[in-house]
């Protein structure tokens, strides 16, 4: 996650200091002047002052009393997303430190004023990579006071700055108005954002559900994730509508604790261990709090002991900051974001994952062949032109998660607001050798919501097996950058299929070029027998052609096992049969079962794919052990599978 760090637009920080320190001047940015250009791309507010902190307030710091979640207060731009992002990043001391470099030397220094140049910067990650963001302390104004993201304190400016360095990589301040919260917390952290619908999910009246839901929050949160959650307006009256219990449609809210809480006093409460699943939520406002059970002056709070308030930093004051319940929460809120820090380090105790990373892009050509923006799966005649990677899960069935983010559009007076495209992706379980792309539709086995969000995740179960990942936009015809991200337990070998069929080289006309491409689907199998006991046998296929073999997952414990594997194989001499073998896998020595082979004929197969096993002895037909289903495609064309 801590990887080099990429000076934004080339301004490097420490070299534009010392230059300032030599001159002795304060920096002025270039890239983004304290003007309009900086402020809108659409509005306007009259009257705005740009002033540095001393204009502003005496003795300004970067943090007074340390940095809490407490600070944050929304200004006048509808950034509440991002302040709540803010607000869960001022609670992780390894998160803003990264985002905050060398804040002790970028802090207000008493004894050395002469040092103080009028020049911060910020670190953010971006499309794959940590940027570094440098700014002027010139902050926009109102009769004196902060227009946007300010502190409790007035002489406190960190998350000032801080959002004047994310507005400039985001094009001006207007441009955070009505963003995404999972973005902040992305590029807060280099994590990949999870959505969870808990409408959909059912997760108030489903115990079960809500019960696993509160288990996976409180492992994100207590593995340095943040998270955050809204309550979504079904109409434009109702953003940011107070409800009765206090909480507010449309709006943001950051998670900043998540607590198993000890109900009880005394030597009772650990004899009972009578725990509550309970979260801890803020509003950027500061103020408007849930008023529901466990809010500050609700008598439940009298169930816990006073130890255990002063553990939780249970405070009664109108700070925005409430503790609910998580059956509540799941009952008023509607959506939740877990950013999770998806752990890469072989160092770490706690579960480690395979990343793959790629850079890619959906890109127009004339050529069919070549074109890489096909859209959805809706537009079935281009599809398949869109970029495509293979990957293997080679556990019987392994936890993936993949990621997908367009690269960040930036929002500018000459071309307005910066869109998202609707992105997303689909995954096809396909041959276990396949290193071609594909040409025609395999079984879809998950696929992620399209969204014009920048990000796009999903985590799902995959059995063993090659698989296809296709990212795609929404609409045919539309053309970005993205970034693709594959999590897996162990390697999984990813990588972009680029070739559509075998290439000529100087070889193939002295040892031949294929003439067919044969699919093979192994289906299952019947009839097994098992030559040492009345018990089930362990089953797996080899298809071989050519030279080449495959070999499937084994089916434990089965006389019936259902193999459901393919093989793709581009043929020089078709007159070859492919041969399908059946194995029983043993501890010391693989035992043979029965074979089939196939010269390539799709009429070769008989109604239903039926075809009977053989040994290599030439048993009687009554001792036949077992029947095979097979399914084949053969076609001239290399490109037709």
């Amino acid at each position: 996650m801590f990887s080099s760090v990429k000076p934004y637009e080339n301004q490097r920080y420490s070299a534009l200091k010392k230059d300032c320190q030599r001159k002795k001047v304060l920096f002025e940015d270039p890239l983004f002047p304290a003007n309009n250009d900086s402020l809108f791309y659409k509005s306007r507010i009259q009257g705005v002052q740009w002033k540095r902190p001393k204009e502003i307030c005496e003795d300004p710091h970067l943090f007074v009393d340390g940095i809490s979640s407490h600070d944050l207060h929304q200004g006048q731009v509808g950034n509440c997303w991002f302040v709540a992002a803010c607000s869960a990043l001022a609670s992780r001391e390894a998160l803003w430190q990264k985002v905050i470099p060398d804040w002790k030397e970028q802090e207000w220094s008493a004894e050395k004023p002469e040092n103080y140049a009028g020049i911060f910067h910020f670190h953010f990650w971006r499309f794959g990579e940590w940027v570094d963001v440098v700014i002027d302390d010139r902050l926009p104004t109102l009769h004196n006071q902060l227009i946007y993201c300010h502190s409790n304190s007035k002489n406190e400016l960190w998350c000032a700055l801080v959002e004047k360095a994310y507005a400039k990589l985001s094009g001006c301040y207007e441009a955070l108005d009505g963003g995404n919260t999972a973005d902040a917390l992305v590029d807060f952290t280099g994590g990949v954002s999870e959505p969870i619908d808990l409408l959909e999910g059912d997760y108030a009246s489903d115990e079960a559900k809500r019960n696993a839901l509160f288990e996976r929050v409180l492992k994100v949160h207590n593995r340095g994730g943040l998270i955050s959650c809204s309550i979504k307006a079904t109409s434009a009256a109702d953003m940011e509508a107070r409800l009765d219990c206090g909480l507010v449609k449309g709006h943001a809210y950051a998670v900043t604790d998540v607590k198993k809480v000890r109900l009880g006093h005394g030597l009772l409460a650990f004899f009972k261990s009578e725990k509550l699943d309970m979260i801890r939520l803020r509003n950027p406002w500061g103020e408007r709090e849930w008023n529901g059970p466990w809010s500050d002056t609700s008598e439940e709070w009298q169930k816990v002991s006073s130890s255990e308030r002063e553990k939780l930093g249970m405070t009664v004051q109108d700070d925005g900051e409430f503790w609910m319940t998580f059956e509540d929460f799941c009952k008023y809120f509607t959506d939740i974001i877990k950013c999770r820090l998806i752990n890469t380090s072989y160092l770490s105790i706690h579960k480690t994952w395979e990343e793959v990373v790629f850079m890619g892009g959906w890109t127009k050509h004339e050529d069919p062949l070549k074109n890489r923006c096909g859209g959805c799966i809706n537009n079935r005649g281009t599809f398949l032109q869109n970029p495509q990677y293979v990957f293997d899960v080679k556990k019987t069935e392994d936890e993936v998660l993949i990621c997908i983010q367009q690269k960040p559009k930036r929002t500018s007076q000459r071309e307005g607001k910066g869109e998202n495209l609707a992105i997303g992706f689909d995954i096809f379980k396909v041959e276990l050798n396949r290193t071609y792309r594909m040409h025609i539709l395999q079984p879809k086995v998950a696929s992620s919501i399209y969204i014009n969000s920048r990000s796009v995740f999903l985590r799902t179960d995959l059995k063993e097996g090659r698989y296809v990942i296709i990212p795609t936009t929404f609409e045919a015809g539309h053309v970005g950058e993205f970034l693709l991200r594959v999590f897996t337990d162990v390697p999984s070998d990813c990588q972009e299929l680029t070739l559509d069929e075998p290439p000529h080289t100087c070889w193939s006309g002295m040892c031949g070029y294929p003439q067919l491409v044969s699919q093979v689907h192994v289906i299952s199998a019947a009839g097994l027998k098992n030559q040492n006991s009345a018990e089930g046998v362990d089953p797996y296929v080899i298809i071989r052609c050519e030279g080449e073999k495959i070999r499937s997952p084994v089916v434990k414990n089965t006389l019936t096992p259902e193999f459901d594997v393919k093989g793709l194989f581009y043929r020089k001499k078709p007159g070859q049969p492919i041969i399908i073998q059946v194995w029983n896998h043993n501890l010391l020595s693989d035992e043979f079962l029965g074979q089939v082979g196939l010269t390539g004929d799709p009429n070769d197969l008989q109604a239903g794919h039926v075809l009977h096993l053989q040994d290599r002895g030439n048993k009687r037909v009554n001792e036949l052990p077992g029947i095979l289903r097979v399914q084949l495609h053969t076609s001239s064309s290399l490109t037709n599978i």
